[in-house]
């Protein structure tokens, strides 16, 4: 262990958040090393919803066309409650913002759409661009250990291939690797909340079965079955998960934690399969097998140093509402910007701070959520009238009475509705929890205004503001003959002012004269009629909330740092004070006649 490699960035963890890291530091010119300690991204579909804001984030990598190439569309998204999946249907739900009034919302809200995009395809497509663009990416490569001075961090790791250890020197190390993360425990981040939550635990069964007759008229890309002598106990609860359609799946199948996974062989986990499918004569192959519990925990804390945690490092929770990977990529969003300035002398470390003040909050809301979803489901089967362990004659009386004619078919198809609309909220009903993230720390500058709180649910419904500490709305532009995005305008690492035509030549002074005294890029976008981009629905006008003499600032990551509402302040020595607050610079600089 003589040699010591050197970097900027060492990131631990190739998945989502990792993955995402890597690949922003090589767009921003930042030397970065990932290294994960399998041979392989992952090898299974595991996390599949990909939301708006993390489709926002491969659109600036220009990966949202690749990725939509591989991900099962918005319209193909739903949910179907059944008996089997051949059997009597409860009942279905415009699960992801299918329903046409939410469809609606979702539109308005992003240029992006959500889609399935199974981690399966997902990290391939992510670490495969890091590897182009720049990113040192080492597989078969573990994390043992580190050592934080006042100028980096020296990080142990060891060849898994050849057994042997060598030393990493690294200005900053980022943990991304899952949640059972060694950087964190080596950091102590303090935790809040418990792993394996429950007495159950889950079986995923991976499998190829060609069910496109029975699903296609219907498509969805989760099935959940109520069968008896199914699930925990036999509690009756199995989910069959589409990974492509629509002959590639995931059956979910509950299990006690005390008695461990089941160990089930290839024609025992084929039976289980059948059995929800409800026909035994579909083919079935089993291609593998894992198990997870649903865990609520997340840290209080997220960084210590030079080391920075994100994903499931830092927040840990069930699968309801498809917030894991998408928080975990909107972490990496955070901070990549904030670690390149840094490394180029740009901004202080009190920008680094902020990571933990703003992301933090995040993880403790999406833990909470997520389990606060999974407590619709057991109302669901409930309203059916069901004991916690049916057998199969109270599933045949069940069903029986759903269809009944009489008062009591009534109330239980009443009561039953009700029960599957009030789980939208745990698939894709929760879009303020997707979109509403609102920051206050130092890399946000008032702009003297009083938060108004939200007006409507915050927890259901996304809504747009342009004060500082949201992320940018989205408006739709015309450029030329395209079609464009407000957020197309800005990201690619790099500050953006958003003004008008009256504003247009004060504030490119500005921003040219703070840009050579601060050392950061600052991108001027004028809008307006015979601009570059031209608001030829009045959307901007309406969202930015500003005179078009103002001017929006929007971070690299299109959250806006500091607006003005009109000229008053489109001047050299008010945006640099303004950005030199953001960027946690101590000393003045000489501003540039």
């Amino acid at each position: 262990m003589t040699n010591i490699i050197e970097t900027d960035v060492l990131v631990v963890g190739a998945g989502p958040s990792g993955s995402i890291t890597s690949l922003l530091l090589s767009d921003q010119g930042i030397r970065n090393i990932m290294i994960n300690k399998y041979g392989s991204t992952s090898p299974g579909p595991r996390s599949h919803i990909t939301n708006q804001r993390a489709m926002e984030i491969l659109r600036d990598l220009d990966l949202e066309d690749a990725a939509n190439e591989l991900a099962t569309p918005q319209a193909m998204m739903g949910n179907v409650f059944a008996e089997s999946v051949v059997g009597q249907e409860f009942g279905r739900l415009y699960a992801w913002s299918t329903h046409p009034t939410a469809k609606a919302a979702h539109d308005l809200a992003s240029p992006c759409s959500v889609c399935d995009l199974p981690q399966l395809y997902f990290e391939p497509l992510v670490v495969s661009q890091c590897s182009l663009r720049g990113s040192d990416v080492r597989f078969h490569t573990e994390y043992v250990s580190h050592v934080q001075d006042a100028d980096g961090v020296t990080v142990k790791v060891q060849d898994n291939l050849t057994g042997s250890e060598y030393k990493i020197r690294a200005k900053y190390l980022v943990g991304a690797d899952g949640a059972r993360s060694k950087v964190a425990e080596d950091i102590g981040l303090p935790y809040e909340g418990q792993m394996a939550v429950g007495d159950s635990g889950s079986l995923n069964i991976e499998f190829t079965a060609d069910l496109s007759e029975f699903v296609s008229h219907r498509p969805s890309d989760m099935f959940w079955l109520l069968q008896s002598g199914i699930g925990v106990n036999g509690t009756g609860v199995g989910v069959l998960r589409m990974v492509r359609p629509w002959n590639k799946w995931v059956c979910v199948w509950g299990y006690e934690l005390a008695g461990g996974p089941p160990q089930l062989n290839k024609v025992e986990a084929a039976a289980v399969v059948k059995k929800l499918i409800g026909d035994e004569t579909i083919p079935v192959t089993v291609d593998a097998m894992s198990n997870w519990t649903i865990n609520q925990q997340y840290a209080t804390r997220i960084s210590s140093g030079r080391v920075f945690c994100m994903g499931d490092a830092i927040h840990r929770h069930t699968p309801m509402g498809g917030l894991g990977l998408n928080t975990s990529v909107q972490d990496a969003y955070n901070l990549a910007w904030k670690l390149a300035l840094v490394i180029r002398g740009a901004a202080g470390s009190a920008l680094l701070d902020t990571y933990d003040v703003e992301r933090a909050p995040v993880a403790q809301q999406i833990v909470q959520q997520a389990y606060k979803s999974l407590e619709k489901l057991p109302p669901m089967f409930a309203a059916l009238g069901l004991p916690p362990v049916p057998s199969q004659t109270d599933l045949q009386n069940a069903l029986a009475s759903l269809k009944s004619a009489d008062a009591k078919g009534a109330v239980m198809r009443t009561n039953l509705r009700a029960a599957i609309e009030d789980t939208i909220v745990g698939f894709g009903g929760g879009h303020g929890v997707e979109m509403n993230q609102r920051y206050s720390s130092s890399a946000v500058a008032s702009d003297g205004t009083p938060d108004a709180g939200f007006s409507v649910d915050p927890i259901f419904y996304y809504e747009a503001s342009s004060r500082p500490g949201t992320h940018l709305p989205h408006a739709w532009l015309i450029s030329g003959k395209k079609k464009v995005s407000t957020l197309d305008l800005c990201g690619k690492g790099r500050f953006t002012i958003l003004t008008g035509i009256t504003g247009g030549a004060p504030w490119a002074a500005a921003a040219e004269k703070a840009s050579a005294a601060l050392g950061v890029e600052i991108v001027v976008r004028v809008i307006g009629p015979g601009q570059a981009y031209e608001d030829s629905w009045g959307e901007y006008r309406k969202v930015s909330e500003i005179d078009e003499s103002g001017a929006l600032l929007v971070r690299p990551d299109m959250f806006v740092a500091w607006r003005s509402p009109d000229g008053k302040n489109a001047d050299a020595e008010k945006l640099t004070s303004v950005l030199r607050a953001i960027l946690g610079v101590e000393h003045l600089a000489q501003l540039v006649a």
